[in-house]
């Protein structure tokens, strides 16, 4: 028995979404014809193609194999555009997931901008703070803080930003302004909780300024901003997030300027859909636009 093609595009969106929920919903189809279309499909290849993981389903070496052959097939059916009118390859969604600060300033415009020419593509971006997955079922990129340690994927780094210490004109007004690394320890700091923090390239101000407590923290960088605005303390921020505001000032530049990498992650099948390669010229091409303000000279 061969395997039905119609299965083979619903094996292949299962591979992408890991849930029968929601490749169905994307599919059009309930829940239980998904669960029936990928069992007639292993029937069909005699074998498991999808095996269950803590994250949903991961597909297993037939399963791969098999949407080798699916991405064919969808790619043969993108090619029935309208009459007279070439299909936009550049369709369908496409899954990732980045940092607070990268999603709104780097990935927002980015995304905004290739949707105006492929209005197709969908773009879902979970936002998170932490290392790189092992294991990557469902995300198409992944960008993150300081080189990942992967396997079984692609990591491309994207750039650089800076960070450095704020604090807001009213807070200076009333506590005065450090004007040595020592006078920091006189003040409370905002940054990330500490107990929480996944990224060891995210641990600079424990170690560049260790006599500073914590003042208020988040797991949240826009909570940092904007508490550091309202005079929590002195903030440890991205400068082109913090450089946004002119009732911020930047302290001691010469001697707190944490230059950090971002990196993106890949699953290694991701690249061959054209939806995802266009995300990450686009992501890429924004950084280069930004660079100037990632790297705190905007």
């Amino acid at each position: 028995m061969s395997a039905r093609p119609d299965d083979l595009l619903v094996l292949l969106e299962v591979s992408r979404s890991t849930k029968f929920t929601a490749a169905a919903q994307a599919l059009g189809l309930n829940h239980t014809t998904v669960a029936r279309r990928i069992a007639a499909l292993e029937k069909a290849l005699g074998g498991r193609v999808l095996a269950r993981a803590t994250s949903g389903w991961e597909l297993t070496d037939l399963g791969a194999q098999a949407v080798l052959v699916a991405e064919q097939v969808e790619a043969a059916v993108g090619t029935l555009g309208p009459a007279g009118r070439a299909p936009d390859p550049i369709t369908g969604v496409v899954r990732m997931t980045a940092t607070d600060g990268f999603s709104a300033y780097i990935a927002a415009p980015a995304v905004a901008r290739l949707r105006r020419e492929h209005p197709g593509l969908s773009v879902e971006v979970v936002t998170m703070t932490r290392r790189a997955l092992q294991q990557r079922s469902g995300l198409d990129i992944e960008v993150v803080v300081g080189e990942p340690q992967v396997h079984r994927a692609e990591a491309i780094r994207l750039g650089e930003y800076m960070l450095g210490i704020y604090a807001s004109r009213g807070y200076l007004a009333v506590h005065g302004n450090p004007a040595t690394m020592a006078d920091l320890k006189e003040h409370p700091l905002v940054y990330f909780v500490d107990s929480m923090l996944q990224v060891d390239a995210l641990d600079a101000p424990r170690r560049l300024m260790p006599e500073m407590r914590d003042g208020f923290t988040s797991t949240n960088v826009f909570v940092h901003v904007e508490a550091t605005r309202a005079g929590a303390g002195i903030g440890f921020l991205p400068c082109f997030m913090g450089d946004l505001h002119d009732d911020l000032v930047r302290l001691l530049p010469a001697n707190v300027a944490e230059l950090l990498p971002y990196w993106m992650v890949l699953r290694p099948d991701s690249m061959r859909r054209p939806a995802v390669a266009a995300v990450v010229h686009a992501l890429r091409e924004q950084m280069a636009i930004d660079e100037e303000k990632l790297l705190g000279r905007g």
